[in-house]
């Protein structure tokens, strides 16, 4: 028995649509931030709770520690990180977001899921129940593929 719609095909073209909306909303955050895509990805990593070392965000990014330390130089210039003393090494800098970098990175996540709030508002409160439950379906089977 073939399924009603090509789930594949469907899945794909909107993941395209999903990736070019993202992608163009970062793109605009990130310019009118002033900010370079190495210099978000610094905010990203420290954003969801982590707080780094030089070598481990150069890493991240595929980066030497050189060029990484710069693009932290400007962060830190911007008010939008901080440095501070490893407590286990002295001598290694841990970075970690201020309150302002804290705050703009949020709000780089809100610029690129933005449009999606656009889409929700054209649908009726049944679709939308249809698109979560078909979603949550979604995020259950990449769950199980993960746990294998």
């Amino acid at each position: 028995m073939s399924p009603p719609t090509d789930l594949k095909s469907i899945l794909i073209t909107w993941t395209g649509e999903f990736m070019h909306r993202s992608s163009r909303d970062f793109r605009k955050f990130m310019e009118n931030a002033g900010l370079s895509p190495s210099q978000v990805s610094i905010l990203m990593g420290l954003y969801h709770g982590k707080s780094l070392g030089v070598t481990d965000i150069g890493e991240k990014l595929g980066v030497s520690s050189a060029a990484a330390s710069q693009a932290i130089d400007r962060l830190v210039q911007l008010r939008l990180i901080e440095r501070t003393e490893d407590p286990d090494d002295r001598r290694m800098k841990r970075m970690a977001l201020t309150p302002k970098g804290r705050e703009l990175t949020a709000s780089c996540v809100a610029a690129r899921i933005h449009w999606l709030d656009e889409v929700i508002a054209v649908l009726t409160p049944n679709e939308q129940q249809q698109l979560a439950d078909a979603f949550e379906l979604m995020m259950t089977a990449m769950q199980r593929i993960q746990s294998k």
